[in-house]
């Protein structure tokens, strides 16, 4: 059987030499049908290109085993993990520590499909649809990712969120938006984490302004809109929608640490 062209989103052997050994090791039974580097870049394929499962391309593995596959990384936490471990690399190759002492939080109001599941309507903005909060350091690198109805309160979804930082050790600080001005979670974050706040508030006199450290998580992002899939929100089940955010972030650490020809 030839081999197939390329996609623009496949993995090279650097990036792929670096996500493997991240991978969940296989389970006992009988020899996987399709190897794992191609269902690994059939996932990449529908996430920057927003495309339905159904409607992968033919000389990819068929959907159904690269589905089952997707749901097996997401109920295994896997996702997450590969996150961490790609972001700390990042990091140690910038010379800085391994975990961050200055932790940024946002969120980014976005539209359903129609479709069941979480939903809500975001009566700031007024869109129907689901909130990402996410956790960044001062690089843009992902921490955590939270997708909640969108009628909920940020300031609850944020409690949520940093509950599940990896790192709580080295932090000293919490950059939030004036979306988070509470002084409810200013006092929980200071009694959970003993960590210092800071609310950063937008420009009112008019025209464009650069906010410190703010510009970071606007940054991230930006970065997260290339991918179609996450343009709207497609999923029934908020794990399946955090896990997109995991792998569309995952997909940016492997082309910035081992950059394509």
């Amino acid at each position: 059987m030839a081999k197939r062209r390329p996609y623009p989103t496949d993995l090279t052997d650097k990036q792929w030499a670096l996500v493997e050994p991240l991978l969940p090791k296989e389970t006992r039974g009988r020899k996987p049908v399709h190897p794992r580097r191609e269902m690994l870049n059939a996932l990449l394929y529908l996430v920057r290109t927003g495309c339905q499962w159904r409607m992968l391309p033919h000389d990819l593995p068929p959907w159904e085993a690269v589905y089952a596959f997707w749901r097996r990384l997401v109920a295994q936490r896997a996702l997450e993990r590969i996150n961490d471990a790609l972001r700390i690399q990042i990091r140690l190759q910038e010379d800085r520590e391994a975990e961050p002492s200055v932790v940024i939080v946002d969120s980014q109001s976005v539209q359903t499909a129609e479709k069941k599941g979480v939903c809500g309507l975001d009566g700031h903005k007024r869109r129907k649809g689901i909130k990402r909060q996410i956790a960044v350091d001062t690089q843009g690198g992902l921490m955590r990712v939270l997708v909640h109805a969108a009628n909920q309160q940020d300031i609850i979804g944020a409690k949520w969120l940093l509950m599940r930082l990896p790192f709580t050790r080295c932090l000293a600080l919490f950059l939030f938006d004036s979306g988070y001005d509470s002084p409810a979670l200013m006092h929980w974050c200071e009694d959970v984490f003993g960590v210092r706040t800071e609310v950063t508030h937008r420009n009112t006199q008019g025209g464009f302004k650069v906010l410190p450290k703010r510009w970071v998580v606007e940054r991230t992002f930006g970065w997260l809109n290339r991918f179609r899939r996450l343009s709207k929100d497609y999923e029934h089940v908020s794990a399946i929608s955090e896990g997109f955010v995991y792998l569309s972030m995952i997909h940016l650490m492997l082309r910035r640490l081992a950059r394509p020809i």
